[in-house]
């Protein structure tokens, strides 16, 4: 044992990110639990990162704090994060933010430099996928683990293991269960379900969705297209559009317009583990560049995803499972814009997607 007081073994991720962000993080996490061969702990923030990593395999305690600007002495949260690192102990610890909004609660615990791997120390690598980034991550030791004195101690931490490239999420029993009766309540039990994620949280941020500042719009009636060529390729499947409560009014402009049967608007009725569970059950979902695309993925469902800016080497959805993952780009006066893309381009990709189950001829 490394001889430190109050030396905690677990591993501690520090990552307070979007989404999609902590989805591709499940790469990092497998990686360390397998490791270190025991659960790791988690300092986040945001209201998706609880419900959705808890519970999930390899992940230990989770700690979450609303803001990690809010000073100090005003943010309850963060005096509590930090004095349960502080009982928790000194240990590894991977910091995966890209600034150091997060840092003075790590170093309030008393967790020096020397127990941390920091990303920004270990940049991204031309052509990496974000999921490769965090397992090169997880090869890397802090300084104080990486010492001489340590090696033998932690010798088993340094080889390598088998872990699955990708993300993933486990879907639990409590949830399939609340996904069944949900399902039950909305007449869609055991019917073949095509899910479509139209917005995003930039597409409804103070309702300037179409303004060019926005990377991820595209257009209501290229999405009208889409959704009426599913209708007739697909007239056994009932069509979902995700998204969280403030998208439901785009999701209604869109639904008013395309003027289809069986389309359901569900954006305010997805409490994160449901929407996780429906993407498990969907047989393909259609979207733009967005958490729910990482999180389809990480549950084996296959998808066309427009990308806008967002580097599809980068961010192209990435799951264990290997569902097919069709990625779709446009460019506007020869630079990446998703505006760019035409509803061909989607129509096509779609066609050319391997569904889970084919309930009809696409």
């Amino acid at each position: 044992m490394l001889e430190v007081p109050g030396f905690c073994e677990r591993p501690l991720v520090v990552r307070c990110g979007a989404f999609g962000d902590m989805v591709l993080l499940t790469a990092l996490i497998r990686e360390l639990h397998a490791r270190f061969k025991c659960p790791v702990d988690i300092v986040t923030s945001g209201p998706w990162s609880v419900p959705l990593l808890r519970g999930q395999p390899g992940v230990g305690e989770i700690l979450s704090v609303r803001s990690r600007k809010t000073p100090y002495w005003l943010s309850r949260d963060q005096h509590h994060v930090v004095r349960r690192l502080r009982a928790r102990g000194v240990g590894p610890t991977w910091f995966c933010d890209g600034n150091d909004a997060a840092m003075p609660m790590l170093q309030r615990a008393g967790i020096g430099g020397e127990f941390i791997v920091d990303v920004k120390d270990h940049p991204l690598r031309p052509g990496e996928h974000a999921t490769e980034q965090w397992r090169r991550l997880a090869q890397i030791m802090p300084a104080a683990l990486d010492s001489r004195n340590s090696a033998e101690t932690l010798g088993a931490v340094a080889r390598a293991t088998s872990v699955v490239p990708g993300c993933y999420l486990e879907i639990s029993e409590r949830q399939r269960t609340d996904l069944q009766a949900w399902l039950e309540r909305r007449g869609l039990l055991a019917v073949p379900l095509i899910a479509i994620q139209v917005g995003n949280k930039r597409t409804m941020r103070r309702g300037l969705r179409r303004l060019a500042v926005n990377s991820k719009y595209w257009p209501n009636e290229r999405w009208v297209e889409v959704l009426r060529h599913l209708r007739k390729g697909c007239p056994l499947h009932a069509i979902v559009l995700l998204g969280t409560g403030p998208e439901h009014a785009l999701n209604e402009e869109v639904t008013a317009v395309a003027g289809i049967d069986r389309l359901y608007n569900v954006a305010d009725e997805l409490p994160i583990p449901r929407l996780v569970a429906l993407l498990a059950e969907a047989e393909a979902l259609v979207t733009v560049d967005s958490g729910p695309a990482h999180a389809a993925a990480a549950v084996g469902c296959p998808q066309v995803v427009l990308f806008g800016k967002a580097l599809p080497s980068l961010y192209r959805p990435w799951g264990t499972a290997g569902a097919d993952v069709k990625v779709v780009c446009g460019e506007i006066d020869g630079k990446p814009n998703m505006l760019g893309i035409k509803t061909d381009a989607v129509i096509e990709a779609w066609a050319s997607l391997t569904m889970r189950t084919l309930g009809t001829t696409k």
